[in-house]
């Protein structure tokens, strides 16, 4: 399996998250107690950007209806959504967030 660099730690918020491009896939990069997460951009409901959702307990909530999702699974918590979103493997080295392109738990 390979990972691609995507940007420096530091950019990813504590208890937040944004929005990175990986070999074309748009990925939500989300930080939560302490760890990095990579996950699909988008709700599996409404299709809005999780990047400008909460972050909190390893969750990730959609700005729009409050669908929560875990970070680790991309299992949805509550409703709106039914569906999981996808996750990305994620290994932290030298200062770096790398991100395995290929879909699957995380590391």
């Amino acid at each position: 399996m390979s990972f691609v660099k995507v940007c420096p730690e530091e950019k990813v918020p504590a208890d937040g998250a944004i929005a990175v491009e990986v070999e074309g896939t748009p990925i939500v990069l989300a930080r939560s107690g302490g760890t990095v997460y990579a996950v699909g951009e988008l709700c599996s409901h409404a299709e809005v950007s999780l990047a400008e959702g909460e972050v909190y307990d390893g969750t990730i909530e959609c700005w729009l209806h409050g669908s929560c999702f875990d970070l680790r699974t991309g299992a949805p918590s509550n409703p709106p959504a039914t569906r999981p979103i996808t996750t990305y493997r994620v290994k932290v080295e030298d200062g770096y967030v790398h991100v395995a392109p290929d879909a699957g738990a995380p590391a």
